[in-house]
């Protein structure tokens, strides 16, 4: 099985090279990286190809923000599962995506996901956050659940059928996707009770009262366009985050 990993990334030359590192430290060697820069003006783009692993495709242009740039990856991805590596963000160990692989062995199986820990901007050994995603079944999606981003893994058919990314968000598109590909009909995705990414704190939902604001905005229209509740949907997704620090 072969994986693609996206990363879109801008202006991150502190940040992109441990992620890059945490990719390269794989053991599973069939993987496919997919880096989208949004032209960057610092040295991201030296640091990308000083790590770039041995299947790299690398394109840098302005982009029209985040999701613009994940769709241009899931244009270019050849594998057979996608997922996502943020500059920000780590592998937790060297056999994330080997474990990932063998979760994917049952042809059924959608998607695959695992927990995560948000860690210091200073220092990723110092977890701030735990987020346990816990067993997904449909009905949890009107409570407030979802599975965390960076720790998602899917199929190629998925994204085929359903669609990337809707760029009328500008924070919030990763949850409608996800409401989006959890709520069809007859989806099975798997969970490994393990954390498989490290998220440095400071990301673009929750760095300003009025991003966490917008956040919100466009987490409720997530949640009404497809159909898995309504304000009680979004107080209890916020409600779980508190869980998260103890």
């Amino acid at each position: 099985m072969d994986l693609t990993i996206i990363t879109a990334v801008f202006n991150r030359e502190d940040t992109v090279g441990h992620a890059l590192a945490s990719l390269s430290s794989q053991s599973y060697p069939h993987v496919e990286h997919v880096v989208v820069d949004g032209a960057s003006t610092d040295n991201t783009l030296e640091v990308v190809r000083a790590h770039a692993v041995r299947r790299v495709s690398i394109v840098s242009e302005p982009d029209r923000g985040i999701y613009d740039a994940l769709n241009k990856g899931l244009a270019r991805m050849t594998g057979d599962v996608v997922g996502l590596l943020h500059s920000d963000d780590m592998f937790a160990d060297a056999d994330v995506l080997a474990r990932v692989a063998q979760a994917f062995s049952s042809e059924d199986v959608l998607a695959v996901y695992g927990d995560l820990h948000y860690v210091s901007r200073e220092d990723p050994n110092r977890v701030v956050r735990h987020w346990r995603s816990g067993e997904f079944h449909p009905d949890r999606l009107r409570y407030g659940w979802m599975p965390p981003h960076p720790a998602l893994f899917l199929r190629r058919s998925v994204i085929e059928r359903l669609g990337g990314y809707d760029t009328s968000f500008r924070i919030g598109g990763d949850y409608d996707a996800i409401l989006r590909y959890f709520s069809s009909d007859g989806f099975r995705a798997a969970y490994i009770p393990e954390v498989l990414v490290k998220m440095r704190v400071g990301g673009e939902s929750n760095r300003s009262l009025g991003r966490i604001m917008r956040k919100s905005r466009e987490d409720y229209t997530a949640i009404r366009r497809n159909g898995v509740g309504g304000v009680h949907t979004l107080a209890l997704k916020n409600l779980r985050k508190i869980g998260q620090f103890l």
